[in-house]
């Protein structure tokens, strides 16, 4: 499945920086798509069924895509994958489509969780640090998790950096392990 989505991925990042479209708001239309889908059982069926003639599916995203105000080139995106049978793999393409568009964009993206609500100068304190770390501009989510106790743990592809209180305690209580 990783190669069917990376390919499609990254084809669709090749369509949208070829033709200089916006790649912030076709990330969103696509991903708006992608929930769509992901969320309704019934239309999930209708686009991966193969006996529905694949012109009947195409009427019926051009339906969704003028109700949803989606660009051609994202409803020409999930007819390809209707036409290729891979409805099914739209939520991991959509996904992997905007990991690609932020990398071709010189974004990191940066998953940060924190023990309590942060404020704004709070975010941008931490995203300055993040960028320069990465020497990227930074793309941030936020979320909490209370059993932290404080701080924040950020994770940046596969590397995580942990200043919550949780982990500077387990950290303690590790090097007095081993120095018993």
């Amino acid at each position: 499945m990783a190669s069917v989505t990376s390919t499609y991925a990254r084809a669709f990042a090749d369509v949208v920086f070829m033709n200089r479209l916006d790649a912030a708001r076709t990330v969103h239309e696509a991903e708006s798509l992608a929930q769509l889908v992901s969320g309704n059982r019934e239309l999930r069926e209708v686009l991966g069924t193969p006996s529905i003639a694949a012109d009947q599916k195409h009427k019926l995203i051009d339906t969704l895509a003028a109700r949803l105000n989606v660009s051609k080139p994202v409803r020409n995106f999930l007819a390809v994958l209707i036409d290729h049978q891979r409805v099914r793999f739209l939520s991991a393409i959509t996904k992997q489509f905007g990991h690609e568009v932020n990398r071709r964009m010189g974004f990191a993206e940066a998953d940060i969780v924190s023990a309590r609500e942060l404020s704004a100068a709070e975010h941008s304190s931490l995203e300055s640090q993040v960028e320069l770390l990465t020497r990227k501009k930074v793309r941030a989510r936020y979320s909490q998790d209370s059993s932290l106790l404080g701080g924040a743990v950020v994770k940046i592809g596969s590397t995580i950096y942990d200043g919550s209180v949780k982990g500077q305690l387990e950290r303690i209580k590790a090097a007095l392990i081993g120095s018993s």
